[in-house]
């Protein structure tokens, strides 16, 4: 078994060493639901074996609990020993007596992390920056409201202002392919999901609110081997996206 969640911060965060050679990355990211499903059943591990089922190097996770009235366990601690990987957790509210957030789970352990805040008038949001060996990958679940997506943009733009890895981001992001705030994420990111294939809701979908990115502005290659909304209608509110890219120097 994996050793428990990481609790660690390195706010001197820099990123410098730039990828020497092309890597392949495995990507899904889910907003679990709290585990709860279409079917009203709570249960952690059929949400589980659907990330087991993909073989990811790495998972952004949406709508976690730590131990609320809702849920009394600490959901990414059981997806953490249902998977063997290692996890990271960001709260984003304090809710029922616990916390509700989102995380990462990682094949390989993170080097560092850090919290970034996010705007969120309906309740706070948040992003998680993981520093890995050969990039920087981003988790974050952001507003339903647009004007705070919109100013969710300039705040991820400067935290990563001077990394040199390769950066992905993932998450459910609470807007369509449309909407403004894509339009002004797409000056800095790539999409590497198929954005017309949709992950909302997940009996019946029919918007893409649910992201995988890779950032633009550091001269890197981002070539997708494979792009996929996962077809599993219950476990969640929301399917889960996987990208596999090969991500190369410019």
């Amino acid at each position: 078994m994996k050793t428990s969640i990481k609790f660690f911060f390195c706010f001197l965060f820099s990123a410098t060493a730039a990828l020497a050679q092309n890597v392949t990355v495995n990507i899904v990211s889910y907003n679990t639901h709290n585990c709860i499903g279409m079917d009203k059943k709570l249960d952690y591990q059929r949400i589980a074996d659907v990330i087991n089922k993909t073989s990811p190097d790495i998972v952004s996770l949406q709508e976690l609990d730590s131990v609320t009235k809702r849920n009394d366990k600490f959901v990414l601690q059981e997806l953490e020993e249902r998977t063997q990987m290692h996890a990271f957790y960001a709260s984003a509210i304090h809710f029922q007596g616990g916390s509700y957030g989102i995380g990462i789970l990682s094949k390989e352990q993170p080097l560092q992390c850090r919290i970034i805040p996010m705007p969120g008038r309906e309740e706070k949001r948040t992003m998680i920056i993981a520093e890995y060996k050969d990039y920087v990958f981003c988790a974050t679940h952001q507003s339903l409201t647009p004007q705070d997506q919109l100013a969710s943009v300039p705040l991820i733009k400067k935290a990563l202002k001077g990394i040199k890895k390769p950066i992905l981001m993932a998450g459910d992001m609470n807007s369509r392919p449309t909407s403004q705030s894509q339009q002004k994420l797409r000056k800095i990111f790539t999409p590497l999901n198929e954005t017309s294939a949709c992950t909302f809701p997940a009996n019946h979908p029919d918007e893409c609110i649910d992201y995988i990115y890779g950032y633009k502005k550091n001269d890197y290659v981002f070539n997708v081997q494979k792009r996929e909304v996962i077809e599993e209608p219950v476990a969640s509110d929301h399917r889960p996206i996987q990208v596999i890219v090969r991500i190369a120097p410019k």
